[in-house]
């Protein structure tokens, strides 16, 4: 069952309910799953700390097999 996670800088609540429900919709529609098998978890993280705790262990060193969408920006 699919848990996706999202780490991005800080954003309201009603945007990450929007966005959760967005992610929920595309999971079950493209991957077929259920609603209740989806779970959806939002991690902000400050920019000042982006870079080392994002981008550098889990961008740049990420196995290339697994990062499906690479950013248009380094660090």
């Amino acid at each position: 069952m699919p848990h996706v996670i999202v780490k991005a800088l800080p954003k309201s609540e009603e945007q990450k309910k929007r966005l959760a429900e967005a992610i929920t919709r595309s999971v079950t529609e493209i991957f077929d799953y259920e609603r209740d098998q989806v779970s959806v978890a939002i991690e902000d993280v400050p920019q000042e700390r982006w870079k080392e705790d994002v981008y550098l262990p889990e961008i740049a060193q990420a196995d290339p097999s697994t990062l499906y969408k690479t950013p248009g920006y380094e660090l």
